[in-house]
């Protein structure tokens, strides 16, 4: 079988394991967001966190509940890495330093799971378990629910309430990630991923020294960190670890893991507006970038320039073998269009146009499919500015959802889109500006470029994925990097339920002659235009300078 026919049956499996998956899994997580009963072990979180699970919340209330959780859970992680030393389970290893930490506490709170250390060096079993993995469930449900609250803003009306971040962190977390990610870690122990509590085995002799390999919770960690587009992994080599990720059936079900929820969300919000085929629209766009970029990608890489190239059947540079060209650029497309960031090779050793995919697909905002809850009020703030412009086009007040766009919601969203590409590139161009961050690059020129380029996309995105080759474990990069993911994590928030809030407390609109049909192809073309064409128009001058450049020179 030759690689290319390979990579397309591999795609063709996961596209239809995901349409399997969609509506069984979009109506469970509506009905968990809309169920009024509380089982007995979210009670007893609610009476240990004190919280009033039924108890409607505005959107400030709202956005007070995701800031302050999130505040109490970088400090716990940033402790939890400072007194190390002194924990049982650490394996031996020292405590974190205070700017790895704070960078560390902030990237797995931001669902980011950005790394500047290698984790089998540095975290023990119980910074990995009940730090690390904690917050792998937690953060993601902190997305979903953020999602969720800007959905009941378009089915609710003449109320300013969004529902109770308390119960829909708790639900998230306990009847969805938890289940999901329990069947998906037996699945992955039982086709060869490593889980134990065990220390360190030397191995055997390695060049002179000895070679050693820890032990650890990987398969668990390996699931959530799938299913709630965290990308933190156990290792350095994270997916393209043996221990993570044995086989090309575990790869293709990683992808799997990435993909299931956030496509599955446009199901659950179509079911809880009360039209899905509202939802359809908004998957039929995810699914166009998404099939789109991987087409492409898998084109860059098995594009044959030169005779190492055609001897190997494309670009194998940084590729595992056991995966192939087309395994890993379905994963590499995948792990950048949401905030995932594993990554199953590395994304530096791709051609320098399969390098800018990857790039391209972070700076839409992930949200095609998004990360867990992130991609669905992306997208939903693209389709909120694709509605404005067509009202602009016909001269008629834009309407989504029986809800005017007006100027608060338009300003509102325009703050959505502006703050994470103002983010990426004055980090990026401090960085290149200043004497002592470019020492970091292991390249010079474009490339070198591309790195800084991609590391604060990444970062501000919350995506976690690394292009190697930037050494990041600096006082400049590890501070840098961990304000970008706070600001990129937590402002858009502001955002989003604020627009959330001003949808909720409208009256609806009678649907029209003249009300654009949002659930028609004509809508899905418009959108798909639009986000292609911001991103475009913003990042264009700076791609110009790294994965372009680079690429047409190659």
């Amino acid at each position: 079988m030759s690689p290319v026919l390979a990579g397309l049956l591999q795609l063709l499996a996961l596209i239809g394991a995901l349409a399997l998956a969609y509506i069984p899994l979009g109506n469970y997580m509506a009905k968990v967001y809309s169920s009024k009963k509380h089982l007995r072990v979210e009670k007893w979180i609610y009476r240990a966190i004190g919280a009033n699970p039924d108890a409607e919340m505005t959107w400030p209330a709202y956005l007070r509940g995701v800031l302050a959780f999130s505040a109490v859970s970088v400090l716990f992680l940033y402790l939890l890495q400072r007194l190390q030393g002194v924990l049982p389970g650490s394996m031996g290893f020292s405590s974190v330093n205070p700017a790895q930490s704070f960078n560390t506490a902030v990237s797995f709170v931001t669902n980011t799971n950005w790394q500047s250390y290698y984790g089998e060096q540095t975290m023990g079993h119980v910074v990995q378990t009940a730090g690390l993995a904690v917050q792998n469930f937690v953060s993601a449900a902190v997305g979903i629910a953020v999602a969720v609250a800007l959905v009941r803003g378009f089915a609710r009306s003449r109320t300013g309430e969004l529902g109770n971040f308390w119960s829909d962190l708790v639900r998230g977390t306990v009847r969805i990630l938890v289940p999901v990610a329990a069947l998906a870690a037996v699945i992955l122990v039982a086709c060869g991923a490593m889980q134990n509590f065990s220390g360190i085995h030397e191995v055997g002799q390695f060049m002179g020294g000895s070679q050693q390999w820890n032990g650890g919770a990987v398969a668990s960690q390996e699931a959530i960190k799938e299913v709630g587009t965290n990308g933190g992994g156990y290792f350095n080599a994270n997916s393209a670890h043996p221990f993570e990720n044995p086989t090309p059936f575990t790869n293709l079900f990683e992808i799997f893991l990435i993909l299931v929820i956030p496509f599955s969300l446009t199901r659950t919000f179509g079911v809880l507006v009360g039209n899905v085929k509202q939802g359809y629209a908004i998957l039929a766009t995810m699914f166009t970038i998404w099939l789109g970029f991987t087409v492409l990608m898998m084109w860059t890489e098995f594009a044959h320039h030169g005779p190492a190239l055609q001897a190997a059947g494309g670009a194998l540079e940084g590729k595992e073998v056991r995966f192939g060209v087309g395994g890993s650029s379905i994963f590499a497309v995948s792990t950048t269009l949401t905030s995932t960031g594993a990554v199953d090779s590395f994304h530096s050793s791709f051609t320098g146009l399969g390098g800018g995919i990857t790039m391209l697909g972070m700076m839409l905002g992930e949200i095609a499919p998004g990360g867990t809850g992130s991609g669905l009020y992306g997208m939903l703030i693209m389709a909120v500015i694709a509605v404005f412009i067509a009202g602009l086009m016909v001269g008629r007040t834009p309407e989504y959802l029986g809800k005017k766009i007006g100027g608060r919601e338009m300003k509102l969203a325009a703050c959505y889109i502006l703050i994470t590409p103002a983010l990426v590139l004055v980090f990026t161009a401090a960085s290149m500006a200043l004497p002592t961050p470019p020492h970091s690059m292991l390249n010079s020129g474009a490339h070198g470029f591309s790195e800084v380029l991609y590391a604060f996309t990444s970062a501000s995105n919350n995506n976690g994925s690394a292009f190697a080759g930037l050494n990041a474990n600096t006082d400049w990069f590890n501070t840098m990097t961990g304000l970008a993911m706070l600001l990129g994590r937590f402002l858009p928030m502001v955002f989003v339920l604020a627009l959330a809030g001003s949808l909720a407390e409208q009256t609806p609109v009678p649907v029209t002659a003249g009300t654009l049909r949002t659930e028609k192809p004509l809508f899905t073309g418009l959108l798909v235009g639009a986000i292609l064409i911001i991103t475009g128009l913003t990042y264009f001058p700076a791609l110009a300078l790294g994965p372009l450049a680079e690429g047409l020179a190659s």
